[in-house]
């Protein structure tokens, strides 16, 4: 059970933002869309082949409080550490927002 005690750290949830390439494509970048406290767990690590690169993809529990605006689409940056959301589910009482997401070193 989280408490809002547990959340300590300050995370910058970021959005897509897309803009047209000049090509008939777009160029995506992240754009700050606020900075909130989260609790942030490590939960497993395991190496994967990505693009015929060899690294690592380390997974974590993210919880926040909750919003009903967070996406698969987001992700969070924590210094030079970017957090892909995978999954995010509310709390069995809708205080908090669970989001599983990871982290990937080359």
């Amino acid at each position: 059970m989280t408490a809002a005690g547990d959340l300590s750290r300050r995370l910058v949830l970021q959005a897509p933002a897309e803009t047209d390439d000049g090509e008939g494509g777009v160029a995506r970048s992240y754009a700050a869309v606020a900075t909130l406290w989260a609790q942030v767990v490590p939960l497993s690590s395991g190496a994967e082949v990505a693009a015929d690169n060899l690294g690592a993809a380390l997974r974590y529990r993210i919880v926040i409080r909750f919003r009903d605006d967070v996406t698969t689409r987001h992700q969070f940056q924590d210094g030079t550490a970017i957090y892909r959301i995978v999954a995010a589910r509310p709390s069995a009482d809708r205080c908090f927002l669970e989001i599983d997401a990871e982290v990937r070193e080359d």
